[in-house]
């Protein structure tokens, strides 16, 4: 069975303790977490976690069952991407040099990116967008002299009507 990227998102109690039974889980059945994001919603009681793992179709319904064991589980969705909006958010810190800066600055606006912090040899750059164009600006950037990648991982929620 072929492995595939699947983004799980729940909504559980906002309580101490709980993200680590919910990793636990993940943990016991043999399956890693590749991103994972956690907070509040707008009710300061319940979170929203949101995770990624690679594995097989019979994942959803193996790891869903599972966790719906668990008290402060309140609900699991699998997202799929024709039904709902996902981001990723990246900040890249790369050195810059007079001959690299021309180049760095046509990243910017080619891919619609931010910066953040901007100094006369370094800059901080702040990317928003699907995980294919997170993969793609660091593609890009990685010959220009990146020093550092922090990632949030995917957020993302259903599309209602």
């Amino acid at each position: 069975m072929a492995e595939e990227e699947h983004i799980i998102s729940m909504l559980v109690n906002n309580k101490p303790g709980v993200l680590s039974r919910v990793s636990g889980v993940f943990g016991r059945l043999g399956y890693n977490i590749k991103s994972l994001c956690v907070a509040e919603t707008t009710n300061p009681e319940i979170s929203r976690i949101t995770l990624t793992s690679i594995a097989n179709s019979h994942f959803t319904e193996k790891v869903a069952k599972q966790l719906n064991k668990l008290v402060d589980v309140i609900d699991v969705t699998e997202l799929k991407p024709a039904t709902s909006v996902e981001r990723e958010m990246t900040l890249i810190g790369i050195r810059i040099d007079k001959e690299k800066r021309a180049e760095i600055m046509r990243a910017i606006d080619m891919f619609g990116c931010n910066v953040r912090y901007m100094s006369d040899n370094y800059c901080i750059l702040e990317c928003v967008g699907e995980t294919e164009k997170t993969e793609t600006i660091i593609n890009y950037l990685k010959p220009l002299g990146i020093e550092e990648i922090a990632r949030t991982g995917i957020i993302a929620l259903p599309q209602k009507n």
